[in-house]
């Protein structure tokens, strides 16, 4: 009796022992549940949720899908909807709630990720959310249709300009399409301001201009109904990846849309979420961008070293391009440029393309230091925008973007109206000029 009981009280105090352990190691892992708010489809959720729950037995990843528009107002509500990690491509989103001290800095490794791509920034200066990939902005294009065309392959956006050009780009209105407003601002910023906007007309006046989803581009020029459609690159790379002719050119000014990751200030796992986003930001996390199905830029420099063959390497193409992006600039104007674009270009479609065929044409044909002059001014007319740099920095404020709660519809019509009008009379007073020019060299030539 007395060797059962001894026997006993040491199997108790072997299971108290071992109980007290798991305690232990369990203080020091995540476990339970780390909610993640994304707006991330499922081929890229389930790769890594999958991923991330075998590394973490024990932790159940709950995913909370939220468009950009509707998460802000969610992760404002009390205990900021109980979330732990917010983590999808939404810069302007992440931007907003950082400053309304929504996040608390990770704390985690930061070793071998780096805070830019050359001289492009992809996340926070004051480390509240980190970058967790990025996509890449450039040319999708249709080899047989610029060959059939006689087309060269572009490499430069100036490269879209000439009348060759007319109806063979798709080109994204940026207040339509969610990846489109920092494409507007890459050409700007690398340009400046009078020649972007210039550059942006003359590709505006040769495109159709889509106010859809960016899967539509690749569909159009897969099915040669454009030669080249501007675009960014995972919605391009997917479709090459699952069979598309087609190919993707990052031009040699180019830039990037980062996704970001960021731990809630009240995050309720915190050690799960500090776990989900070192998992992301690891080199097994990163590499999961590499997947056919994905196509995503990852951010650590150091796995391009795995990369599949021919995969482009953001890190090595800064190198070659000194080109400087101020984001907080970029993101402080989205929605004045998305309405500057519209009165420029979406709006005034039709006449913007009559102008600039008269004008090519007088171009083409004046033959004279004189005739070459009023040529040039016709030009100038034409390239005039309605707002300076400076103005403009000035009026953003009040433009706000689309899905800002605040939006006033007709806010600004006041000002646009005075734009449309100066924009209308440069206009017709370009055409005026050129019509000279063909008049003086007898060259009446019909609209291209």
């Amino acid at each position: 009796m007395l060797r059962t009981s001894l026997s006993l009280r040491k199997l108790i105090a072997t299971a108290i022992f071992g109980f007290a352990s798991v305690i232990a190691v369990a203080a020091d892992k995540p476990a339970g549940k780390v909610v993640v708010m994304t707006s991330y489809p499922e081929e890229v959720v389930a790769r890594f949720e999958a991923a991330f729950e075998k590394a973490h037995p024990g932790t159940r990843v709950e995913i909370l899908w939220r468009r950009s528009g509707d998460a802000l107002s969610y992760l404002r509500k009390p205990n900021q909807g109980n979330v732990d990690v917010y983590w999808t491509p939404a810069q302007r989103n992440f931007q907003i709630l950082a400053k309304e001290g929504a996040f608390r800095r990770p704390d985690l490794d930061m070793k071998g990720l780096p805070a830019k791509v050359g001289g492009f920034p992809i996340s926070d200066p004051a480390d509240f959310y980190l970058a967790s990939e990025i996509a890449g902005y450039g040319f999708a294009i249709n080899p047989q249709r610029l060959q059939d065309k006689k087309l060269p392959q572009p490499k430069q956006w100036t490269d879209l300009t000439g009348p060759e050009w007319k109806d063979e780009i798709v080109f994204p209105i940026p207040g339509k399409v969610g990846f489109a407003p920092i494409l507007i601002d890459i050409i700007l910023q690398g340009y400046g301001w009078d020649k972007g906007w210039a550059l942006l007309q003359s590709i505006g006046s040769n495109a159709h201009l889509l106010g859809q989803g960016g899967a539509n581009i690749s569909d159009d020029v897969r099915n040669g109904q454009a030669s080249v459609g501007v675009s960014i690159d995972f919605f391009i790379k997917s479709a090459i990846a699952n069979g598309a002719p087609i190919q993707f050119i990052y031009p040699g000014i180019t830039g990037y849309s980062p996704a970001h990751v960021g731990i809630m200030k009240g995050a309720p796992n915190l050690a799960a979420a500090r776990a989900f986003a070192t998992f992301v930001l690891s080199d097994e996390g990163q590499k999961i961008l590499f997947h056919h199905d994905i196509r995503k830029l990852p951010v650590r420099p150091a796995v391009y070293a795995d990369k599949p063959a021919g995969y482009y390497d953001p890190f090595e193409a800064a190198k070659a391009m000194p080109f400087v992006f101020d984001t907080e600039r970029a993101l402080a104007r989205q929605g004045f440029n998305n309405t500057l674009f519209d009165v420029l270009i979406s709006n005034e479609h039709v006449r913007l393309r009559s102008a600039n065929d008269k004008v090519i044409q007088a171009e083409r044909a004046a033959n004279t230091p004189v005739l070459k002059a009023k040529a040039a001014q016709a030009r100038g007319l034409l390239d005039t925008i309605p707002v300076s740099e400076a103005e403009a920095t000035a009026l953003a404020p009040q433009f706000v973007f689309a899905f800002d709660e605040t939006t006033d519809a007709h806010r600004n019509d006041a000002i646009t109206a005075q734009w449309t009008t100066r924009i209308r009379e440069n206009r017709a007073r370009a055409e005026q000029l050129a019509q000279e020019v063909l008049n003086a060299t007898g060259k009446q030539a019909s609209a291209q």
